[in-house]
């Protein structure tokens, strides 16, 4: 296999879709480094998981010598990207961005190499541009072709608002590509139309036209939603080790492959040959820990991995969990549940009123944690292990 398969084959592990591929791998042929772009508007604190896809893609180029550009996205943060909203997204203040980029570039490098890493930011040439010079850019494309967008068409199909600043997002984000000359640009499946406005523009400017390479979305704790601050169902990378582990094993087995193939770095054999030891009967929950061990050795250490590890074994094996616990799904009401009617929804009590006794003497858990509150309203999507009594469990999954 030439060289230049086996840095394809990496580079299109677990992508949804590269356009355009033949122009990747010509790009690829010459040997030369490529500029490889991706961008994060800094609209919360924090990284989560889901975010790390792309960044894990990025250090994948990286490591096969590219030039890594990680771009913050001070100005169009000033935007809001519109991308999936269905109500015009509110702006954040400057201050606000400054301070979210600050704990970005901390993050970032937990993946990348700092020595090897570009990080810039597009108000550098966005501010130059001025008023005169965003009116020409605006001048490229017309309403109708930013209708073609999904979210924008639906939007404006159900009479839902759309405000004319969010027009610019897209162009914006391709005017980036244009300033830093991009060969590659990463995304997910949602950035499709942001993405090919970038080759629009650098083909106007005589430019050659990035490839595109758009990476799945990753499903949050509850399999369903992509992952998520606003949906509550994400694991932050700044989360602490032993909340990350729990977070970790309470996803579906099913689940876990999607998470190895997105977010762990064992090569792809070794991944299979796990598949294969789970089909041939190995505990899912065995291979789960070393992908939570992996996550956590990540962004924090080694030994954090380990003492998460202990303290997982100690909290729920020694508490005798059963591996084949009944697997119960429960629809959630938009006021949530009240944790006694819950229970018996998961077929775990026979009345409302046993469970209230039950959680009364205290043998009501979530995930080995004591229930102690009657009055307990489950209101987030999600999934855990509830017990009641010593025999009792379920595996409930709330959507």
């Amino acid at each position: 296999m030439a060289s230049w398969e086996a840095d394809f084959a990496e580079i299109k592990r677990g992508s949804d879709e590269i356009l355009i591929e033949e122009e990747l791998i010509e790009r690829l042929k010459t040997g030369k480094p490529l500029k490889i772009k991706a961008g994060f508007d800094p609209t919360a604190p924090d990284l989560h998981l889901g975010h790390t896809v792309l960044i894990n893609k990025l250090r994948t180029f990286q490591q096969l010598g590219h030039e890594v550009i990680f771009l913050i996205g001070d100005f169009t943060g000033l935007i809001g990207d519109p991308t999936g909203k269905n109500v015009t997204r509110k702006p954040l203040s400057e201050a606000q961005i400054l301070e979210n980029a600050k704990t970005y570039q901390d993050q970032v490098f937990k993946i990348l190499d700092p020595a090897k890493t570009t990080i810039r930011f597009n108000s550098e040439w966005m501010n130059k541009l001025g008023a005169a010079g965003m009116i020409k850019l605006a001048a490229s494309q017309t309403v109708a072709r930013m209708l073609e967008r999904d979210d924008f068409k639906k939007r404006y199909a159900n009479g839902q608002p759309i405000a004319i600043h969010e027009f610019l997002y897209p162009l914006v984000q391709g005017w980036d590509s244009v300033a830093l000359e991009s060969d590659v640009e990463l995304g997910g499946t949602d950035q499709r139309f942001n993405l090919l406005m970038g080759r629009e523009l650098q083909k106007s400017q005589g430019q050659s036209q990035q490839t595109v390479l758009m990476m799945p979305l990753l499903e949050g704790l509850d399999g369903v939603q992509k992952m998520s601050k606003s949906l509550n169902n994400y694991i932050g990378i700044t989360d602490a080790p032993n909340e990350m582990f729990g977070k970790i094993m309470s996803i579906s087995d099913d689940l876990m492959w999607r998470y190895f193939d997105l977010l762990s770095f064992k090569p792809i054999s070794e991944i299979d040959q796990l598949k294969q030891l789970v089909n041939d009967g190995k505990n899912p929950r065995d291979v789960k820990i070393d992908l939570a061990k992996e996550l956590i050795a990540r962004f924090h250490d080694e030994a954090s991995a380990q003492a998460a590890h202990d303290d997982f074994i100690q909290r729920f094996q020694k508490n005798a969990i059963p591996d084949d616990m009944p697997e119960v799904a429960v629809s959630l009401p938009a006021e949530g549940m009240a944790i006694a009617n819950l229970l018996k929804e998961a077929g775990l009590v026979g009345s409302t009123s046993e469970a209230m006794r039950m959680i009364k003497q205290g043998a009501v858990k979530i995930n080995s944690e004591k229930v102690q509150d009657t009055r307990l309203v489950i209101d987030k999507a999600g999934e855990a292990v509830y017990q009641v009594g010593k025999r009792k469990f379920a595996k409930v999954i709330v959507n």
